[in-house]
């Protein structure tokens, strides 16, 4: 008997928030019928890649190992594309998988690309208008989809962005957001936590005012601003505990630390393993954040954001009343959280908005996707 070879997939990956949309995928695609998945991850982040990788189970086929401290973009992109060619001249995928909007995710559709093999792009189809806002996923996104094969949209907009851009219909398939689908798993394991304060805070039920913040466009003075509104904030509201995980960016971590420090209801631990983190948002009365991803997650678990951005690729979830779009100057963030604090009806109404990035089964409709791209009906391959 003949043994036909299935049809090789490869997602890549290298960073944390990466690795919690693509871990859903990586669990459906390896129990797909009629494919086989090789894990490739990059480690552009590397200790918070590694423990979300733990937390679904996935142990990597290859590690390009690419982490060096204060990397540059450029060189990211440079190691990344030179490990994926020569692991491609080993291990040639028939597609290969990316997400988002980050470096490895560029690099990794660009090696793929370059070599004749399909691209297939997660959350594809996310823009914000601004090619320089944020920097640099907005352009790694549109790059990407440039090349991308097949287009995952999380959204109906996200769909609509493709268009926009003449991206063939046949080639997009809104699924809603893998992140869901992560979000409800972490949840559901109720992660303990492992600095005590955090633990004795969760006993305690204190309302908690949760706080992240890192992107490079908001480096700077914005980012000492954000420090002073949240010292404020503090002052102001005496009785809720401000929880802000510090991100390992030095530049991060000197802006915020300062006006924080002496703080009685402020608690400002490592970054929190994806499953801690998962339960610290479902505790929270509100988010303060700039990140891209819990604007996609926070709806799910009734907890009103607002986003320290000029603008945002996800608007859906603005548009549904979840999110509010604040910006940056320090007046308005402490203006701002107060009043929602404040106004029940208002925070009622944020905190009962419907989540637009899907119901959890995204991973299973993009695994389906892949496999009718590659010919494998999801059923598996007739006898």
């Amino acid at each position: 008997m003949w043994s036909i070879a299935l049809p090789l997939v490869m997602p890549i990956y290298g960073t944390r928030p990466e690795a919690i949309k693509m871990a859903p995928l990586v669990v459906e695609l390896r129990r797909a019928p009629g494919l086989e998945c090789f894990v490739t991850v990059t480690g552009q982040h590397r200790s918070m890649l590694d423990q979300v990788n733990r937390l679904f189970g996935i142990v990597p086929d290859h590690d390009l190992n690419i982490f060096s401290p204060g990397q540059s973009l450029n060189g990211i992109l440079i190691r990344t594309i030179e490990g994926l060619d020569k692991l491609f001249g080993v291990n040639r995928p028939d597609a290969v998988v990316v997400q988002g909007d980050t470096t490895t995710s560029t690099a990794g559709a660009i090696a793929a690309f370059n070599h004749g093999i399909p691209v297939v792009h997660v959350e594809g189809g996310l823009r914000s208008g601004d090619l320089r806002s944020p920097f640099p996923e907005e352009a790694n996104r549109r790059m990407t989809s440039q090349i991308a094969t097949l287009h995952l949209a999380p959204t109906a907009t996200s769909r609509d962005n493709l268009l926009k851009e003449n991206i063939p219909a046949a080639k997009i398939v809104v699924t809603g957001n893998t992140v869901i689908d992560a979000l409800f798993a972490a949840v559901r394991v109720k992660v303990p936590f492992t600095d005590p304060a955090l633990e004795k805070l969760a006993e305690s039920g204190r309302p908690i005012l949760l706080v992240t913040t890192h992107r490079r466009e908001n480096q700077g003075g914005a980012m000492r601003g954000i420090g002073r509104a949240l010292a404020r904030i503090a002052d102001a509201v005496p009785d809720m505990a401000v929880v802000v995980p510090l991100h390992r960016n030095p530049v991060v971590r000197e802006a915020l630390v300062p006006p924080l420090q002496g703080k009685r209801n402020v608690l400002a631990p490592e970054p929190l393993d994806y499953g801690e983190f998962c339960r610290l948002m479902a505790m929270s009365r509100l988010i303060l954040t700039d990140s891209g991803g819990i604007q996609e997650e926070a709806p799910s678990l009734g907890v009103p954001v607002l986003l320290m951005r000029e603008n945002t690729e996800r608007p859906e979830a603005v548009s549904a009343g979840a999110v509010r779009l604040i910006g940056t100057d320090e007046d308005r963030i402490v203006s701002e959280v107060q009043d929602l604090l404040h106004d029940a009806k208002a925070y009622r109404s944020m905190a009962e908005s419907r989540n637009p990035y899907g119901d959890g089964t995204a991973a299973q409709l993009s695994a389906s996707a892949i496999q009718r791209m590659l010919g494998t009906p999801p059923d598996g391959p007739a006898n």
